[in-house]
């Protein structure tokens, strides 16, 4: 292989030296095609990858009464030298890592890497840059597409709890690692805001976050929340819509549990699922009590409990006995201790409070994509002791 390289290249060197005599005059552009052959022979180059290069120029002569299919030929040719001097720069095992690392394409991360002689700090660094204002780019674009898919976030911190509710195009995004990563960041953002806006001088608030409310607080990174957005519409093509939230906070012996549906198959701090509910109730019974009547559940189940049944059964309110009075149709019953107990509808939701010793104080419930009235920004409610 290499002998016959050699061979053409004499060929070759003869035949365009041979060239290079006539009147540059008569072929003015001569003078880049001077070019190409002097930066070949600067290069080493593998005889087999020679052989492709010496026809590739060897092709230009048969162009050289044809000047601007010539003129073509030499400038993506000069594109290749180029390339290949760039590509034998960049160390590899630094390309490996940046691409594991940032996840974004080869030839992104080598071009990073040219650019900053194999820094892989300041690569990524640029590529974060050129990433996030490709993202703003695209979310310009995207603005305004439909977001009925997405997932409900839900985490509680002792006597802290939040939902968020993000949004996008398809499931097939929602259900993307990535998506995930961003409803995770979201949630803690805003655990992070209820816990810096705790009142202690309250038994109760519940605090609502709208969407530009959302895009304005800061992730873990410090970036804000609205960034992280643009960077994701950017990567995935989709409208990603940060819709709404709700952080419950809770003083004074009142409890707070969250639940989402489909069961959550992650054990990570937030909860991830299509549905999800909050609630926040209050033990009216002592710890110890001889009344037969009464069952005592673990708090942590009892929590749990009533979200099953808020997700399930839709109430709208929880109501209060003796002001609100119960439909004729117990199926379109919305009023909470009017209706059937989800887990045992022998029995309406008061009579298992009463049975349980426990009196709700609110709840929240998202379904992911539902039509619903804006987020109020900030509600407190006041619990007697």
């Amino acid at each position: 292989m290499r002998e016959t390289a050699h061979t053409v290249s004499e060929t070759w060197n003869a035949r365009v030296d041979q060239r290079l005599t006539l009147d540059t005059h008569e072929y003015p552009w001569m003078t880049f095609s001077t070019s190409v052959v002097v930066a070949l022979k600067r290069q080493r180059y593998s005889a087999q990858r020679l052989q492709g290069e010496i026809l590739c120029v060897y092709g230009l002569n048969l162009c050289w009464h044809n000047l601007p299919i010539c003129e073509m030929i030499c400038r993506h040719f000069m594109r290749f030298l180029h390339s290949g001097q760039s590509w034998n720069s960049v160390n590899k095992s630094v390309l490996g890592k940046l691409r594991k690392k940032t996840g974004y394409t080869f030839a992104n991360c080598r071009k990073a890497l040219v650019l900053y002689d194999n820094d892989m700090d300041k690569a990524e660094k640029w590529l974060q840059e050129q990433a996030q204002a490709l993202g703003w780019s695209k979310a310009t674009k995207l603005e305004g597409r439909p977001t009925a898919q997405g997932l409900v976030g839900i985490a509680v911190d002792k006597n802290i709890a939040i939902i968020v509710e993000v949004n996008c195009e398809t499931d097939f995004v929602a259900r993307n690692k990535t998506f995930q990563t961003l409803v995770d960041s979201v949630a803690n953002a805003c655990l992070k805001f209820a816990i810096s806006k705790q009142d202690i001088r309250s038994s109760f608030v519940k605090i609502g976050l709208d969407s530009e409310q959302l895009k304005l607080l800061p992730g873990e990174d410090g970036k804000l929340l609205s960034d992280h957005t643009a960077l994701l519409m950017g990567s995935v093509g989709e409208n990603i819509f940060l819709r709404r939230a709700y952080c419950f906070q809770a003083n004074e012996g009142i409890l707070v549990a969250g639940y989402t549906h489909p069961a959550p198959q992650n054990t990570n701090k937030v909860l991830f699922g299509k549905y999800g509910a909050l609630v926040a109730f209050k033990q009216t019974l002592p710890e110890i009590t001889e009344q037969e009547t009464v069952v005592k559940l673990p708090q942590d189940q009892l929590g749990r409990l009533f979200c099953q049944h808020i997700i399930g059964m839709n109430p709208s309110k929880i109501g209060v006995e003796g002001e609100d009075v119960p439909t004729c149709n117990s199926d379109e019953e919305k009023c909470m201790i009017y209706q059937e107990y989800l887990l045992d509808p022998s029995q309406t939701v008061a009579q298992f409070l009463a049975d349980s010793g426990v009196s709700l104080v609110d709840f929240a419930r998202f379904e992911c994509g539902e039509e619903v009235e804006q987020c109020s920004l900030n509600v407190a409610v006041e619990v007697e002791g």
